[in-house]
């Protein structure tokens, strides 16, 4: 049954509303879970620490999972989760029992990612866009009305009902998802890269401790110098693996390119530059008028303050979404991120009255709003349409690192710029300028990152038409002439009219699957690094896998003979000009040799024939064909 455009959008929008809402409906309640939890301040700080980590280290993992066996069902298994986490808090009285359901709500903003990439699959292309600005803009507005909200209610209720809230929210937005939302079709199966993922998780969970604690246990201090050892051991250990493995957690090669890249950058950025909005406002807000810096308003005032910021975040998701369709998605992000820097400005430079302080968040909210809605359309654009979750649960993750580091460093500045006022030692109104001007540089280094981008007329790959046809998953293998796999080949599927619909890369076994608009003739275009490319039509269909065979060996080949008389069993080796060995082979009882072609450059070629102590080398060049270089020995 075909579920309403509209319907699909409100679901998936407010899945995102009640992530950023449970992240943010404790805040209030901090200051007094030492309290209430019969425990340190230092110790409650986990029930946000570990939230931090499970959300980094599950939603990596969950948008890999939903790419290969359903975005539905693994949005419904994230609620669950969130569910009985906030049941396990509203149940419990001691510190463990909070953090273990703190941990397991940890597991919602998983969500996110995998509903924008719901929206790719199931939405007509023109409502893509719009719908991917308004989820990006609901957690705003969740992180803004959850501050006020849990005032309001801790204030009125029992402090168990905050979590109560929020496993009643959840469960109305599980029911809402398996009603609703369909299931996409657009699956990769394969083999869960479990080693991948463990050692992912050890270097994300070393690495975000570090950032978070480590003003805490001091940057030098013993714990965060192990911390950072740690990540940066197992990061060393999961690249060379994530690069061997056929069907990687996180696709290096794929996120290694430029336009991936250089996104996932300025979200870290962006991401960095939007939190220290939220951390330095409340605090400005929250502070005592005696000291000078402050507004004295109330926690459930001061996020009632901050509302604005997230209301308008969703009133501009039909602007940021018409910028980019008119301009593309690179413009968007570029403008966005200069709004936040000016809104940096604002805040730095205009900070006597109230008002102030709300345009200046307002401004960075309108900003935010219109950025963030720009990276997932980038980040799809550049990746197959089988990896759009997982892709999008990078960019989440980079952002997410982003706000980690935001918070130490405005931790860090506010610290280094305290003075004693009202007997309270408070930041200066110089911190509190310094940290505006460090988030503005980093919002307008987001915003150069975004100009190397790739222009609009290469970024709008055409997205799926459901109005059109329906969208089908093509499976194929690339193999050698023997019929052996050939692996990290790149297949791409064009339309007969030159459009690209389509790409992806071979696994270890040589398969690879492509989403197409629907089944037929379309142009399929192969290369792998030491063949030659292949190209043709054929007919693609669910039922048929394609068997692509690369039949040219991109290799250097020729002949070698003294004084016209073939010589075998010669070794022939060629070397960079630095000295090092690339290939070697010996000529067979003809004198051939055939090598594979290293990185093009200039090499050296030398023959040494057997039997004899002396060698005979000469210059080549390498190039992308395949090349013949027949060698005549000197009489001797």
């Amino acid at each position: 049954m075909k579920r309403p455009v509209g319907l699909v959008i409100a679901v998936l929008s407010l899945c995102g509303t009640v992530v950023s809402l449970m992240q943010t409906l404790v805040i209030p309640l901090l200051p007094e879970l030492p309290t209430l939890l019969g425990t340190t301040a230092d110790n409650a700080s986990w029930l946000v620490t570990i939230t931090l980590l499970t959300s980094a280290v599950a939603t990596p993992i969950l948008s890999k999972v939903a790419d290969m066996v359903g975005k539905r069902l693994v949005m419904a298994i994230a609620l669950g989760v969130l569910i009985v986490g906030s049941v396990v808090c509203a149940l419990s009285g001691s510190l463990g029992g909070v953090m273990v359901g703190r941990a397991l709500q940890g597991f919602a903003p998983a969500l996110i990612p995998v509903g924008i990439s719901i929206m790719r699959d199931e939405l007509p292309k023109e409502r893509v866009g719009a719908a991917v600005a308004l989820m990006s803009a609901t957690l705003g507005i969740g992180a803004a009305a959850g501050l006020p909200l849990g005032g309001v209610i801790a204030s009125a209720l029992d402090w168990h009902s905050l979590f109560w809230v929020s496993a009643g929210m959840g469960a109305v937005m599980l029911a809402a998802v398996l009603l609703v939302v369909p299931e996409s079709a657009v699956r990769s199966p394969g083999r869960f890269d479990l080693v991948g993922a463990v050692l992912l998780s050890v270097a994300l969970t070393s690495l975000l401790l570090a950032v978070s604690k480590g003003a805490a246990w001091g940057w030098t201090s013993r714990a965060t110098l192990l911390c950072l050892a740690v990540a940066v051991l197992a990061f060393a250990a999961a690249a060379p693996w994530e690069l061997r493995v056929g069907n990687p957690l996180v696709d290096l090669r794929t996120s290694a390119r430029r336009p991936v890249l250089l996104t996932n950058v300025a979200s870290l950025l962006a991401g960095f530059a939007m939190y220290a909005n939220l951390l330095v406002g409340t605090q400005e807000l929250q502070l005592p008028e005696a000291t000078g810096v402050g507004f004295g308003l109330s926690p459930t005032a001061a996020g009632l303050a901050m509302l604005p910021g997230g209301l308008v975040m969703v009133l501009l998701a039909p602007v940021s979404a018409a910028v980019t369709r008119r301009h593309g998605a690179r413009a968007t992000l570029v403008v966005g991120s200069l709004v936040m820097a000016g809104g940096y400005a604002v805040r730095a430079l205009l900070t006597g009255q109230l008002w102030q302080l709300v345009a200046g968040t307002t401004i960075i909210s309108i900003g935010t709003a219109i950025a963030f809605a720009a990276m997932p359309i980038l980040v799809m654009r550049f990746v197959p349409i089988t990896e759009t979750a997982a892709a999008n649960g990078l960019n989440t993750l980079v952002r997410s690192i982003g706000t980690s580091t935001s918070s130490a460093v405005v931790a860090a500045v506010l610290t280094a710029g305290t003075v004693t006022a009202a007997g309270l030692a408070v930041p200066t109104p110089a911190a509190f300028a310094a940290v505006s001007w460090i988030a503005a540089a980093a919002a307008v280094l987001a915003a150069l990152l975004a100009t190397a981008l790739p222009g609009r007329e290469v970024t709008e790959v055409p997205l799926p038409a459901r109005d059109r046809a329906e969208e089908v998953v093509v499976r194929g293998e690339v193999v050698a002439p023997d019929g052996h796999p050939v692996r990290l080949a790149v297949v791409t599927v064009l339309t007969l009219r030159g459009e690209r619909t389509d790409w992806a890369r071979t696994d270890h076994t040589g398969r690879w699957s492509a989403v197409l608009p629907g089944q037929g003739r379309h142009l399929v275009v192969c290369s792998a690094d030491g063949w030659s490319p292949r190209s043709g039509v054929l007919d693609l269909r669910t039922d048929r896998p394609q068997r692509i065979v690369l039949c040219d060996r991109r290799e250097l080949v020729g002949v070698v003979r003294h004084d016209g008389i073939a010589v075998a069993d010669a070794l022939v080796t060629l070397t960079s000009p630095a000295g090092e060995t690339a290939e070697h082979a010996r000529t067979d009882p003809q004198g051939r040799y055939a090598l594979p072609l290293p990185p093009l450059g200039g090499y050296v070629l030398t023959v040494l024939p057997p039997g004899s102590d002396v060698a005979h080398a000469t210059d080549v060049v390498v190039t992308p064909q395949r090349r013949t270089v027949d060698l005549d020995l000197p009489v001797a």
